[in-house]
């Protein structure tokens, strides 16, 4: 349930009510607006306990939360989150753009790249140093070496680095070095890594199952977010269906309706979401236009020697255009990107 303070609650009356919160064995959760201050109290229902802090003084109102993530929620949070890493910023009208290769391969490649994108007027650098293959045959990543050609990126450029950790064994050392920390797809509902880092205290980037519903997606955040960080960026990147002409479905409803059910930022991987060059372009387009607050991309010098999905990565200039593109997409919208 939800407890709405009166405007400009005093900080002992809200402290008053957390205590009585913990008191009913729940466990409370503070969101503060710019007028209001509303404590959400979380866990198995309590007899009693909405009777116990409706009487409390300084509370307008008590709510019933009425979804089952009960943290994502607009219903706990209305205004919008915004995730602020180094220079990057996703959410607030702020058209987030993270672009990199799938894989760190070298570090002439990653600086080449890491320059380029900084001059597009992107603010995030993304680049696998481990990398979950369907093969266990296929490149893995150069693991530690990857992050450290990583940090020297961001040395080089300032870019936000963006990479994936696999593993909860793999938390401390990508904490390390990365500035957002990425969950990608296989893991969405690897419930012990989502709490893992959270726990880690960086942003991070929750990418949708392919075979995820909206609620288990929301719920895999919910783990993150009660772990007391707030930072949690959705991504949209595609799921699985019968159509056979992309390497999945984008399906980029989710974004609208997503931002009408959570305050958290919702960001789109077109690259995945295609699994082909000369459709990440358009479909970066579109999901601008559709209203997202990032978006995430795969580049690469040379596409057809990549050693993971260079059939999806766009080149140098196609990138660029692709960039402009959006750029003006957005200045309609009012976004800046």
């Amino acid at each position: 349930m939800i407890v709405v303070m009166k405007e400009r609650a005093a900080r002992h009356l809200i402290e008053t009510v957390i205590a009585k919160i913990e008191q009913l064995g729940l466990r409370s959760h503070v969101v503060e607006g710019t007028e209001l201050t509303v404590v959400a109290a979380l866990g198995e229902k309590r007899d009693g306990a909405r009777q116990a802090l409706e009487t409390l003084e300084g509370v307008e109102k008590v709510v019933p939360i009425l979804a089952p993530y009960k943290m994502a929620s607009t219903e706990v949070k209305k205004q919008p989150t915004v995730v602020r890493a180094r220079d990057l910023i996703v959410g607030g009208g702020h058209v987030g753009v993270i672009a990199g290769p799938c894989s760190v391969e070298s570090r002439e490649q990653l600086l080449l790249l890491a320059r380029l994108v900084r001059d597009s007027g992107a603010t995030g650098l993304r680049g696998g140093a481990f990398k979950p293959r369907t093969s266990p045959y296929s490149f893995r990543g150069m693991g530690e070496s990857g992050l450290e050609l990583l940090a020297e990126a961001r040395e080089a450029t300032g870019l936000a680095i963006v990479t994936e950790v696999m593993a909860t064994e793999q938390v401390g050392l990508v904490a390390k070095y990365t500035d957002v920390m990425q969950i990608g797809a296989r893991n969405m509902q690897n419930y012990p890594l989502l709490e893992a880092v959270g726990e880690a205290g960086k942003p991070v980037l929750l990418k949708r199952g392919p075979s995820a519903t909206m609620d288990e997606f929301l719920l895999a955040a919910e783990y993150i977010l009660k772990t007391g960080n707030p930072n949690v960026i959705l991504c949209e990147r595609g799921i699985r269906t019968f159509e056979d002409h992309v390497r999945f479905t984008l399906p980029l409803a989710s974004v609208p309706y997503l931002k009408q059910k959570t305050h958290l930022p919702v960001l789109v991987d077109p690259s995945h979401g295609t699994g082909k060059a000369n459709l990440v372009a358009p479909m970066a387009r579109a999901a601008v236009a559709a209203g997202t607050d990032g978006l995430m991309v795969e580049i690469h010098p040379e596409p057809d020697r990549a050693l993971s999905d260079g059939f999806q990565a766009l080149t140098p200039d196609a990138y660029n255009r692709m960039v402009t593109e959006c750029r003006q997409v957005a200045m309609v919208l009012g976004f800046k990107l």
